[in-house]
């Protein structure tokens, strides 16, 4: 089946994790992505490691799938002349370079939409092209100390923690995906396309959700909690005899329910647990009398006993717990490639599940250059735009726009 994103081409400047995790989304979508590198390979990611296999990094092939490759010098004019040709064809062009270098290359939005007005272009930065910090480099770690994120992390024993996945590049990512598939659904009503501006700062101070929501609400600044939860209790990692379990009650309901499996009952009938805020309150004296319960038991165990009472839980796996559950199994969320150099090559599958376009995994993550003549035969400019002037294509998209219109008005 073709994909949601069938003939889409999306030309991908990007390197190292935000950008290249926004185009495998894309290419596992059914997008063609063209990833650009300078020859012999430039994405940093190629070099992270170990662990490499027969020279490539784990960390590049994590996010390099259904692309080809294609290495240009930008800092040739014959390479930057390579890049508008293919823009001329393309749909979307990604990039994240620090701000002001694609426009001192004349590769900048206004250079490429009067050759493509149809261009969605997608810039992403680590602090975005406006305010004072714009001219920096970002990087996952310094946004995640900048942003808050490492101020709620960790307790204050160990001070500030940033999270173990570079997690402000791939919430970056997960937007910029969001974004360029709402610019391409606005292209089919306007015909036009348009730029994104993403940065990897805006995208971490989103995703703090209710932490940030907590202090703009009441102006308290929240400290580390560690691996509790600010607004519920009890909500946190807890020691069974064989390792840690996560037990998250959402409501009062639950926490009877649990108090109906210990052998403390004093629990259940204490005025002070009887509500969450009075938990919240109470939350060291309470967590001390659970770890006691939850200890005399094992995982397997508590987590039958608390699936039995509709009390969420799940034991803290390793990664080869986790590769090895049946769960991972069932949702195959692994898939196996072939590669030239590795031969069989398994990834973390495409969480996306659709029933009538459903992804796909045509290309493993590319050699540098692998696909240059391809990928340049493949990308001429679409002949139905070639030479238009900007009055022939004003007229193009009133005419879109008349056609959207009258669909609109029989439905």
């Amino acid at each position: 089946m073709p994909g949601a994103l069938d003939g889409v081409r999306v030309l991908d400047l990007s390197r190292v994790l935000a950008g290249p995790y926004a185009t495998m989304i894309l290419g596992d979508l059914g997008a063609d992505v063209i990833k650009v590198e300078a020859p012999g390979g430039s994405d940093d990611t190629r070099f992270w490691g170990p662990p490499f296999q027969n020279g490539m990094s784990a960390y590049y092939t994590a996010i390099n799938r259904n692309k080809r490759s294609m290495t240009v010098d930008l800092k040739s004019e014959k390479g930057r002349e390579a890049i508008r040709r293919l823009a001329g064809g393309a749909d979307v062009l990604i990039h994240n370079f620090k701000t002001g270098t694609m426009e001192r290359w004349g590769l900048g939005y206004d250079d490429l939409s009067r050759l493509n007005p149809r261009l969605i272009y997608c810039s992403i930065t680590g602090f975005g092209e406006t305010g004072p910090l714009a001219a920096l480099a970002g990087y996952d770690y310094i946004i995640q100390a900048m942003s808050g994120w490492m101020s709620i992390n960790g307790t204050e024993e160990t001070g500030p923690l940033k999270v173990g996945v570079a997690v402000t590049d791939v919430f970056t990512g997960l937007y910029a995906a969001i974004a360029i598939e709402a610019a391409l659904f606005a292209r089919e009503k306007t015909g036009r396309g348009q730029k994104i501006d993403l940065a990897l700062f805006d995208c971490a101070v989103s995703a703090l959700v209710n932490v940030a929501a907590n202090y703009l609400l009441s102006g308290a600044v929240p400290k580390p909690l560690g691996n509790e939860h600010p607004n519920i209790v009890p909500y946190s990692t807890y020691e069974a005899s064989d390792g840690p379990i996560v037990i998250a009650v959402g409501n009062d309901r639950q926490f009877q329910a649990l108090c109906s499996l210990l052998s403390d009952r004093a629990l259940g009938t204490d005025p002070r647990f009887q509500t969450n805020a009075g938990r919240v309150a109470h939350r060291d004296e309470l967590n001390r009398r659970l770890n006691a319960e939850i200890k005399q038991r094992p995982r397997a165990e508590w987590q039958r006993l608390l699936a039995e009472k509709g009390i969420p839980c799940g034991p803290v796996q390793t990664l080869d717990e986790l590769f090895s559950h049946p769960q991972t199994a069932a949702r195959e969320m692994t898939v196996a490639m072939h590669h030239p150099l590795i031969g069989s090559l398994k990834l973390v599958a495409s969480p996306l599940k659709l029933s009538d376009t459903p992804v796909s995994y045509r290309l493993p993550p590319p050699l540098p250059g692998e696909h240059n003549d391809e990928a340049a035969k493949a990308w001429e400019k679409r002949p139905e735009y070639e030479g238009e002037t900007t009055a022939a294509t004003d007229d193009r998209i009133q005419t879109n726009r008349t056609e959207r219109g009258s669909i609109d008005d029989e439905l």
